[in-house]
């Protein structure tokens, strides 16, 4: 059982995002990739894909002074 949660009531048609963005702004780095993460292999088995195939992408960039 969660003991801290935030909620916000209202209808639909009465409510923006300044609510959500307030709380995901007030959220550690840490907590963002993992909601972040967990939607996305949610997505991934939902679509019946291979969750086994995610990584981070990466890229390799090779810097080098300019000769003088």
């Amino acid at each position: 059982m969660r003991t801290k949660f935030v909620e916000r009531r209202g209808k639909i048609e009465q409510m923006d995002r300044s609510f959500d963005l307030k709380f995901w702004q007030a959220q550690p780095p840490k907590a963002r990739f993992d909601a972040s993460w967990e939607l996305i292999v949610h997505y991934m088995k939902v679509k019946g894909l291979d969750v086994r195939q995610l990584r981070l992408q990466r890229s390799v960039t090779h810097f080098q002074r300019p000769s003088r």
